[in-house]
């Protein structure tokens, strides 16, 4: 080849060599930039999987959350629900009660007036200790019973208590004053009474003494042999004198 020929070769080739390494850079800055882009896309990718983590973190947390407060809810209704049934069996008894309201009433209304009844007769039967206070409380029983104001369970309540006072008259020794009929003659004097065993009475001037005979329902009047051991009775029933062993006429139990 002449020397024009070669240089123009070397020329050509250099030119070729040159443009297939231009050629041959574009598609490896092609390739960087994509990978670059991956990598951001990537970057950003996982920049939103630690979100939705975070996120997800915070809804397990506040599941949790209310799991528990779901526990506790079911555990106080159940307590509720246990009380809820406790005050219904309450009612449930308190209406059985009311309904047997009437019933008992009707048993014991009944039963009261025969009680008052019962307590008149035996007053009348008895020796009289404290005999006008005791029928003025028959006479307020019977009131009572036909008073709309006074519940049942205070009638009741006033039926026994009179049958409790009825009861102590049997174990108290007292002295109290009061009138007697003497033959026809009303005479003021001092009452003394042994429980029921015994029922005497003092004349005020302390010079007459009588004991109530409940046989012949009436009084007698005592020998003089039976006036120191009166006076000293009533004596001592005051609180006057010490308690001391007396003579007194008792009808002997048959």
């Amino acid at each position: 080849m002449s020397k024009r020929t070669l240089i123009a070769s070397a020329v050509l080739g250099a030119f070729a060599l040159g443009s297939s390494a231009i050629v041959s850079a574009d598609p490896l800055n092609d390739l960087h930039s994509e990978e670059f882009k991956i990598q951001a896309d990537a970057a950003k990718s996982q920049e939103k999987i630690n979100t939705l983590f975070e996120q997800s973190q915070e809804l397990l947390v506040e599941y949790r959350g209310v799991v528990d407060e779901t526990e506790n809810l079911k555990v106080y209704n159940d307590y509720l629900a246990g009380l809820v049934a406790d005050q219904q069996r309450a009612i449930d008894s308190l209406q059985r009660q009311i309904d047997s309201i009437e019933e008992t009433k009707q048993g014991i209304v009944p039963l009261m007036f025969r009680m008052i009844d019962s307590l008149d007769k035996f007053i009348d039967l008895d020796i009289p200790i404290n005999l006008v206070e005791r029928k003025e409380r028959v006479q307020r029983l019977r009131d009572i019973m036909s008073n709309s104001n006074v519940t049942v369970s205070e009638q009741f309540r006033q039926v026994i208590e009179a049958y409790q006072i009825e009861n102590e008259y049997g174990t108290r020794i007292q002295s109290y004053q009061g009138k007697l009929d003497d033959n026809g003659t009303e005479v003021t004097v001092d009452f003394f009474n042994l429980g029921r065993t015994a029922l005497l009475a003092l004349s005020l001037d302390q010079t007459t003494a009588w004991v109530w005979d409940n046989d012949a329902r009436k009084w007698e009047q005592l020998g003089d042999e039976y006036l120191k051991s009166v006076v000293d009775a009533v004596k001592m029933a005051q609180g006057i004198i010490p308690a001391d062993l007396i003579k007194l006429p008792i009808k002997a139990a048959e």
